[in-house]
């Protein structure tokens, strides 16, 4: 296995990139920072996550963390600096890839995508965790050199991320399955609330947070994903509205066997989602606590359900300011939550059914 030894250059010090720098930090990496922001340089170098690179330097691997619209550029600037391996962390594959193609040392270069993020940007946001228990693409071109990719995959590895291989054409038709055109409908959903009257937004509960939580991104960020996975991204769109028309249909004439079916498809593909760490997804069931609006409450929540010695796989607040108490949503082992339940209600706790 090849080893990842450092040092790691960072260049671009938002979100990823820093979260990236943190996570190699922590293991002891020596990392280098590059970014033609002066402020985000300093705030990624003053939280520990490296130090700007100097002309001596000779980084072993560099990890690109730019907008989509400049890797092509920043890549071929990697491969002509030095004769370090170069990847990159864009949500697009094949763009960059063909950018860069007929340039000198391709062979070092390996595309890589952490499937992480956040709907907060820049070096503040960024967490040496944020990459645990993630899928991490890592998408090698025809020429790419055996010790590169593993390389790649040790970054991924030592980030506490899964490395899953792809070719940069699978992963594009798959991120924009999995993520883009989600995003796309996350923020119709979300725009039909823009100018909702304030008695309508006043009923809004976990579901409508749950379901336009991502459109909450950066507008411009995600138009540069987009446009740059635009075949894709079509293709499907293209699918959702042959699928709109036959849902308008079939609620306009009343035919609730029609509208049976589409509903059934949303629930297995809500089945068809992998479970942790890439594995098959086991079955689930949701415990809902009511929870005081006092501090400590949570804290005692969380302390009493793990006493039960039951995981808790996802976890969902639904509480407005104002209201005495919340609604927490526990998302369980299906075979466990009946023990889950019988062990907060000794403990006080009332729950629902």
């Amino acid at each position: 296995m090849t080893e990842l030894a450092g040092p790691v250059e960072v260049v671009g010090t938002g979100l990823l990139g820093t979260s990236i720098a943190l996570a190699c930090r922590r293991v002891g990496i020596d990392v280098l920072l590059t970014d033609a922001s002066s402020e985000h340089l300093r705030t990624a170098s003053g939280l520990g996550a490296g130090r700007p690179r100097t002309a001596e330097d000779r980084p072993q691997l560099v990890v690109v963390a730019v907008p989509p619209d400049h890797l092509g550029v920043e890549i071929a600037r990697a491969l002509g600096a030095s004769d370090a391996v170069v990847t990159d962390v864009g949500s697009v594959k094949t763009g960059p890839l063909a950018a860069v193609a007929d340039h000198p040392g391709i062979e070092r270069y390996v595309g890589g995508h952490p499937m992480a993020g956040s709907e907060r940007s820049g070096p503040l946001a960024a967490t040496a965790a944020l990459f645990d228990g993630r899928p991490w693409a890592v998408t090698p071109h025809a020429t790419s050199r055996p010790d590169a990719v593993a390389l790649v995959e040790a970054l991924a590895r030592l980030c506490g991320a899964v490395p899953v291989q792809l070719s940069p054409a699978e992963h594009d038709r798959a991120v924009a399955r999995t993520s883009h055109v989600p995003h796309l409908l996350a923020s119709l959903v979300a725009a039909r609330l823009a100018d909702a009257p304030e008695q309508h937004l006043a009923l809004s509960g976990q579901g409508v947070r749950d379901v336009t939580r991502v459109a909450a991104g950066d507008p411009a960020l995600y138009g540069q994903i987009v446009t740059a996975n635009a075949d894709a991204v079509l293709g499907l769109l293209g699918e959702v509205r042959g699928e709109l028309d036959v849902l308008i249909q079939a609620i306009a004439s009343g035919d609730r066997d029609g509208l049976g079916t589409l509903l059934e498809q949303g629930v297995a593909g809500t089945r068809a989602i992998p479970g942790k760490h890439g594995g098959p997804a086991r079955p689930t069931r949701s415990v809902f606590v009511s929870v005081p609006d006092h501090p400590g409450e949570l804290a005692r929540l969380f302390a009493d359900a793990g006493a039960s010695e039951v995981n808790i796989e996802d976890v969902h607040i639904d509480h407005d300011p104002g209201r005495p108490v919340g609604l927490v949503e526990l998302l369980v082992e299906e075979a466990r939550a009946e023990h889950l339940l019988v062990s907060l209600e000794s403990r006080g706790w009332v729950t629902h059914r």
